[in-house]
């Protein structure tokens, strides 16, 4: 079976499937999927940064357990229907656990590209249509 068979919000659950493991490690971050055609190609973590004393680097927290874990899929998987017409972009979820719970923000970026539109759309000469162009 080929990616762009699968519906976006199965995509998505294979990519946290994918992250579970780094995601029990990590109390905060973003992760990221990028899509194209709506089809998820580039997919990751953003690590909040690593915090350094007495000349040793440590990561704070203890990461997300099994629940938080399974909260944040669905909560991902709930942002999808917030996703309007558009095909290519880029979906972020901030993370950080507080008091216990897990806290997502999640950021929707849609990309466009004018070369797409200039297929569908036919041309015309929008300025001499208009009256604006030099009449020669």
């Amino acid at each position: 079976m080929k990616t762009e068979q699968l519906s976006l919000a199965r995509q998505l659950d294979l990519v946290f499937k994918e992250l579970d493991q780094e995601l029990s490690g990590l109390d905060s971050g973003v992760v990221f999927v990028q899509i194209r055609n709506n089809v998820i190609g580039k997919f990751g973590i953003r690590h909040n940064p690593i915090t350094g004393k007495d000349g040793r680097m440590e990561m704070e927290g203890e990461g997300l357990n099994h629940a938080q874990r399974a909260s944040f899929r669905a909560m991902a998987l709930e942002t999808l229907k917030f996703k309007r017409n558009w095909t290519h972009g880029e979906i972020s979820y901030d993370f950080t656990v507080r008091q216990g719970m897990i806290m997502i923000d999640a950021t929707m970026e849609s990309n466009y590209n004018m070369a797409n539109l200039m297929i569908r759309y036919p041309r015309t000469n929008t300025y001499l249509d208009s009256g604006m162009g030099s009449g020669s």
